[in-house]
């Protein structure tokens, strides 16, 4: 069961679609935001969750102080699970005093959103399926270059075996980190 890890949303479960997703383990989850949060870059920032599934990155993102976050979901019935989980992340962050959090939920392929979006994020994740090929990674990464705010960071989590992404110009590694089958990476915007 996926849940919140913590924020002001904690401990809410999240509906997961049967078989459509792979969820970020909750370790993956407290690693990264345990990280994110060392580094003050929650608050008030603007969220992307490309490949969203059940919205738990960008969903614990806004629990921890994220104002916005956009989900992109292809497949129709986890696009509306997300919406359903940002729903109850909603009210529950109300019940608490927090009406300022705005959340919104895509279901296109990434493609095509990144190429009809005309906003700028400060946080990204970007959690394809593992059968997602690094072509089309990169292909989206060089997409999403125009949609990144000065000092953005994007997290991209790929099988361990997918191998190394080719990065854009104007994305730096910074840190990368293996969790088993699962690795992910820090990318810098420079």
């Amino acid at each position: 069961m996926t849940r919140i890890i913590s924020g002001v949303a904690g401990s809410r479960k999240l509906a997961s679609p049967a078989k459509a997703t792979r969820p970020t383990s909750d370790r993956i989850r407290e690693s990264i935001f345990n990280r994110l949060q060392a580094r003050d870059w929650i608050d008030n920032k603007r969220v992307l969750d490309l490949y969203a599934g059940t919205g738990a990155l960008a969903l614990e993102a806004v629990s921890r102080g994220a104002i916005y976050a956009m989900m992109v979901e292809r497949d129709g019935q986890a696009a509306a699970v997300c919406v359903n989980n940002a729903n109850m992340i909603q009210k529950a962050m109300a019940s608490e005093g927090f009406y300022d959090q705005v959340t919104k939920v895509a279901q296109k392929a990434v493609t095509s959103f990144l190429s009809t979006d005309s906003l700028v994020y400060d946080l990204v994740f970007i959690d394809p399926p593992y059968d997602i090929s690094n072509e089309e990674v990169e292909t989206n990464l060089k997409a999403l270059m125009p949609r990144l705010a000065k000092d953005a960071i994007v997290m991209l989590e790929r099988s361990s075996r997918s191998g190394a992404v080719e990065l854009p110009e104007g994305l730096e590694l910074d840190e990368e980190k293996n969790f088993g089958d699962t690795t992910v990476y820090w990318l810098n915007k420079i």
